[in-house]
């Protein structure tokens, strides 16, 4: 319970009707969710706008009201708060609903295309092994101490992140690394956080459906650096070319990583097998179960971080030689005929080019390289030939089968994938829909030194098919239909 008064400081307001002096339960921009005394926040969504509840929200108890439009003949009875963004509102009134809890430990974004869950997935391991309370808010799950809640949206609604941050300062958790992805930028979920820090990963082709065009999608990243205080560090991958991009307005201090070019942190990938990779990092030799390029990326970015949050390169170093692979990501099971499978989250053409590189690198080419691979129904339709493109070029027999389908049909979505295999890659190619004969297809093939990767769904545990998530996870399958076979 709080006063409206208080947690009204920093919104932009445009006109109030009605006493702030009052006590608010809870805030709520869901009206099912509404109980006497709340706080009800109208934010037009995706879906729905949330303007056309208002009624709804009064009718179970809202005590206030913030909204862009205030709806013609509009109950006194209740306080009203009229906002250009409410959007915006929202993510301030939660920080300040939770007493802003992301100033009472050091939190760090992530944002990029590719690699944010790894990168803060093993930051927050990183610093549990330091012996740091540490948090993480991912992709995959959020983690503090010994509770973990599965995670639903890369970045959650502005109530989730302030309640788990909330909850991770009282349980003195010092340190949280968070994916910012650009979907949580452009709907203002991060508004009102303090950063310490910012990484950008990288920017390839991706959520093209919602952002329109690849410039909207890396302006949208920008404003995340844009936004960071003067107090924070802004760490980009100089080797990419928006690397630059990203740092031009900041005010943050700017640093940068790279395996190429100039760079305030640097690495070299020195040796690569299938069971790890010899990496020098500041003049420094370490081995780490990870492997690729991108990995090497990805561990010289939290190599970075930790620095900058005070560990030396000493203990950073040697705990990241202790680090495994995140679920999902590059994940390796050796089955007992010899062969190695690699199931991996590659749900975009460059992500899924880099994975195959990686391979490629490693692999003798006197066995057999085979891909598993779909792409999501109701995304990004451009990148699905892209996506096809990528494999059939880059392996050996490619089998197109679904992804998380949701509601196209998988038949469809392979047909606009084979439009992009190059004619002299046909004949590498086969398509089953059905994930699970997909893989069991590829698994019945596999001889001893042989490869498969299966792509795109990574650590996910479910299918999405006709608005239903089913239970389906490829690492597991791969186990189950291995274990009989071989």
């Amino acid at each position: 319970m709080k006063q409206l008064k208080d947690i009204l400081f920093g919104v932009q307001i445009e006109a109030i009707q009605g006493s702030t002096a009052q006590t608010i339960n809870a805030i709520q921009f869901d009206s099912r969710q509404v109980a006497e005394g709340d706080l009800f926040v109208a934010v037009k969504g995706e879906q729905a706008d949330g303007h056309n509840f208002i009624e709804k929200a009064i009718a179970k108890g809202a005590a206030a009201i913030v909204c862009q439009e205030k709806p013609e003949g509009s109950d006194d009875a209740v306080v009203w708060i009229s906002t250009q963004n409410s959007r915006e509102a929202l993510a301030i009134l939660a920080s300040n609903y939770y007493e802003r809890p992301s100033v009472q430990l050091k939190l760090v974004g992530v944002t990029g295309t590719n690699g944010k869950t790894t990168v803060t997935s093993l930051l927050h391991r990183l610093f549990e092994k330091a012996g740091f309370a540490a948090g993480l808010l991912s992709t995959i799950a959020v983690k503090y101490l010994d509770k973990e809640i599965d995670a639903t949206h890369t970045t959650p609604d502005p109530l989730q992140i302030n309640a788990h941050l909330r909850a991770m300062v009282d349980a003195g958790v010092e340190f949280c690394f968070m994916e910012v992805s650009s979907h949580g930028i452009d709907q203002d979920r991060i508004q009102g956080l303090t950063f310490v820090g910012g990484v950008f990963t990288n920017l390839s082709h991706d959520h093209l459906d919602y952002h329109n065009t690849f410039a909207e999608y890396r302006n949208v990243k920008k404003r995340f650096f844009d936004a960071l205080p003067k107090s924070a560090f802004a760490l980009t991958n100089s080797d990419d070319k928006n690397g630059d991009f990203m740092l031009q307005n900041t005010a943050a201090r700017k640093l940068t990583y790279g395996l190429k070019g100039y760079s305030d942190f640097k690495a070299k990938i020195l040796e690569a097998q299938f069971s790890g990779m010899l990496l020098i990092i500041d003049q420094q030799e370490v081995w780490t179960s990870l492997l690729g390029a991108f990995n090497a990326y990805n561990l010289l970015a939290v190599y970075a971080v930790a620095k900058e949050l005070g560990l030396s390169s000493i203990e950073s170093l040697s705990i990241i030689s202790e680090l495994g692979n995140v679920k999902g990501r590059f994940q390796t099971y050796a089955t007992s005929n010899g062969a190695t499978v690699i199931v991996d989250y590659a749900h975009t053409p460059d992500a899924l080019a880099n994975v195959l590189s990686t391979i490629a690198e490693i692999r003798t080419k006197n066995e057999t390289l085979t891909t598993v691979v779909g792409c999501g129904g109701n995304r990004d339709q451009a990148k699905r030939p892209l996506m096809a493109e990528v494999a059939a070029k880059h392996s050996d027999k490619v089998i197109f089968t679904a992804d998380n389908p949701r509601d196209e049909d998988p038949e469809n979505i392979i047909d606009e994938m084979e439009k992009g295999v190059r004619p002299e890659d046909y004949k590498k190619t086969l398509r089953i829909s059905n994930r699970k004969s997909a893989i069991k297809a590829a698994c019945m093939e596999l001889q001893a030194g042989d490869v498969l990767l299966i792509a795109g769904k990574g650590h996910e545990s479910y299918q999405e098919i006709k608005g239903e998530r089913l239970p389906f996870d490829d690492y597991a399958t791969v186990k189950e239909i291995c274990k009989q076979l071989f």
